[in-house]
């Protein structure tokens, strides 16, 4: 069992020992990994951390302007990069391809920053399972397997490396993170371009953005690990007499404990129903919704 006190004074010395009088950058999403490690950096080396948030374009909805609200009293830094995310994706539908793409653009990103902010230093909130599912060739988590092997970077700092998710919400209760923060669903690094099956564009990202908002909504009920839309091709549809060769979203809703086996949530047929209607009627885009009921193994949580 973990010892939450004693991890929160390693994890504040190992950040100390490492940046010394230096300056640093950390990665920051808004996910309760990326906030604890936040925190814990802060505490070890106060105004000499300056938080970095990406506007990747392939963000949750409302996200950047929650993130100005939660973190408004730090150092925060919001850069715009939807344009050069979105190019550098552009005809790329190989799912390790964009997560490798995704974590460049990050990274480059982040050094544009360092540089500004005279810093030397990129802590990231990396955990456990990230590391065991990059290194064992199930997917490049975009701050492992999809980190760049050249940066600009004296070091990078990641305090979390040993830990599992739900150790790192017990981590943000005591350190005093809203319940917003220390229990929100997990979010994958690279965004909603994991969430898309093939190639990622703003018309399917803005798409699958609102699907994933209305199973939020509709499942904010139900005791789970993770809920959210996925694009997964497309199929003939009927909208008003009129045949539509429209989108497939698929739901995706799972209980699990640390994110390296999950289950599907038994969800009533009319809750599953509502959803349905409530995306193909409210996104006119999508022709189908259907329900992804594959446990992990033998699925992986996210589509890609």
């Amino acid at each position: 069992m973990l010892d939450i006190d004693k991890f929160i004074q390693d994890a504040i010395n190992e950040i100390r020992e490492k940046v010394r009088d230096g300056n640093a950058i950390i990665a920051l999403s808004g996910g309760v990994d990326s906030s604890v490690c936040t925190k814990l950096a802060h505490m070890a080396i106060g105004e000499r951390l300056t938080p970095v948030y990406v506007d990747t374009g392939l963000m949750r909805e409302g996200e950047t302007d929650q993130i100005k609200k939660v973190f408004s009293e730090t150092n925060l830094v919001v850069v715009d990069a939807r344009e050069e995310f979105f190019n550098a994706l552009k005809g790329v539908s190989d799912p390790e391809e964009k997560r490798k793409i995704i974590g460049e653009q990050f990274v480059r990103v982040f050094e544009r920053i360092a540089e500004e902010k005279k810093a030397d230093y990129l802590i990231q909130g990396t955990i456990y399972p990230d590391i065991i599912e990059s290194m064992g060739g199930i997917k490049s988590h975009h701050n492992v397997g999809g980190f760049p092997v050249k940066y600009a970077f004296k070091d990078v700092v990641e305090p979390l490396r040993d830990l599992y998710k739900d150790e790192v919400r017990e981590v943000a209760k005591k350190i005093g993170l809203p319940e917003e923060i220390s229990e929100r669903m997990p979010f994958p690094g690279p965004g909603l371009a994991v969430r898309v099956i093939g190639e990622v564009t703003p018309e399917n990202i803005e798409v699958v953005r609102r699907a994933t908002k209305i199973v939020e909504d509709e499942l904010e009920e139900y005791q789970k690990w993770q809920a959210f839309a996925a694009l997964v091709g497309k199929a003939t549809g009927v909208k008003g007499d009129i045949r539509v060769w429209g989108y497939i979203i698929s739901i995706r809703a799972v209980d699990s404990r640390d994110g390296m086996t999950a289950d599907p949530l038994s969800i009533e047929y009319g809750v599953l129903r509502k959803i349905a209607l409530r995306i193909t009627s409210e996104i006119p885009e999508v022709a189908r919704v259907v329900y992804d009921i594959t446990p992990k193994p033998p699925s992986t949580i996210e589509y890609e």
